[in-house]
């Protein structure tokens, strides 16, 4: 289940207040009441952190480095918030409840308060880096086997192509080009994040990114990602060109449909899509480049949005004819109507994987 960013605020207390009262329980430690408020008082702040509600721009650096770094600096972070964590909890029952002696024994963590705040540590920031390697939707879907069995759903799909990263890579070398295009897609991860969607797969220097219906069609969430996208690259533009010499511009198209989603895999589990609606959005990330359209998605999707929000318009491009489909699709081009953050369209002459 997911919560709203405002409402987690109360969820974290209540969870950490459940977490403390499980450790209460299991070693004995004294009365549960005081065991919910520690553990509301100390969970509190490492779940607001994970939901990027506390130190955005910390978490996201940690989430950068190579996974061994990720897991030292991840587990010190929430030590250092356990042990601060437990100073003020234990200071507030001292002082309210008088659950101890005296402030000095307050602030003190006992060995297996310590080595339980470790090993859990250690434990979630493992799971919290397969769930990254993986996608948090991905990591989900596969630890509750939801698509063990092959599923008929719907769903939105965008392929998102970072133009001229083959002229990048021309002039600039493999080694930067890999680098340019592992900063464009983290800079993606939270636009994605923030509506709700999946970074499904990478496929050279396009993300393919889905979403479920009612999650993409939500105050068209899956066109304001692109545009948030789009927003995030412009407000570091300065950065781009300090660090690459450009900012990235890019190319997306969104279509949705049926498809036949499936776990594959034995020493290697995927969830993949099956279905024309994949092939299409594929074809029409193609296609955007002929008609030089920023942002191209499909009349079918269109429809489905209903009412686009008001900074957003669409501008008819025809019905197209695509290979592989017996009926011409009828296509849109969206752009903001004030025009700001948005990159120019890519060069038409930029590559494209095939």
């Amino acid at each position: 289940m997911r919560f709203p960013r405002s409402g987690f605020f109360l969820v974290a207390p209540a969870l950490g207040a459940l977490a403390g009262v499980l450790y209460g329980t299991i070693f004995a430690v004294g009365p549960l009441a005081g065991s919910a408020i520690r553990g509301a008082i100390i969970g509190t702040p490492i779940m607001l952190y994970e939901r990027r509600l506390l130190l955005p721009a910390v978490r996201e650096r940690i989430r950068g480095l190579a996974t061994p770094l990720f897991l030292l600096a991840t587990v010190a972070l929430y030590i250092a918030m356990i042990i601060a964590g437990n100073a003020l909890a234990s200071t507030v029952l001292n002082r309210l409840f008088r659950f101890m002696y005296s402030e000095r024994n307050a602030m003190l963590m006992t060995d297996t308060g310590l080595l339980y705040a470790l090993g859990i540590s250690a434990l979630v920031a493992f799971v919290f880096r397969v769930r990254d390697l993986i996608g948090p939707g991905v990591f989900v879907n596969l630890l509750i086997g939801r698509y063990h069995r092959p599923i008929r759903e719907e769903r939105i799909f965008l392929f998102l192509d970072v133009a001229g990263s083959t002229r990048f890579a021309d002039r600039y070398g493999d080694h930067a080009a890999q680098a340019y295009l592992g900063q464009v897609f983290n800079a993606l991860a939270l636009p994605v994040s923030r509506t709700r969607g999946s970074i499904d797969d990478y496929i050279g220097d396009l993300a393919l990114v889905t979403w479920t219906m009612k999650q993409g069609l939500r105050d068209a969430a899956c066109l304001r990602c692109v545009f948030d996208f789009a927003d995030r690259l412009a407000a570091d533009a300065e950065s781009w060109r300090s660090r690459f010499g450009q900012v990235p511009e890019f190319r997306a198209a969104l279509h949705c449909g049926p498809v036949v989603t499936a776990e594959i895999g034995l020493q290697r589990h995927k969830i993949a899509y099956f279905g024309d609606v994949v092939n299409t959005t594929a074809r029409l990330e193609a296609l955007s480049k002929t008609l030089n359209a920023h942002v191209l998605v499909s009349a079918d999707l269109l429809g489905r949005i209903g009412a686009l929000p008001d900074d957003l318009v669409a501008e008819d491009l025809g019905s197209h004819a695509l290979r592989g489909r017996e009926e011409p699709l009828s296509l849109a081009s969206i752009r903001c109507r004030a025009a700001t953050g948005m990159p120019a369209p890519p060069d038409p002459g930029s590559a494209t994987p095939g």
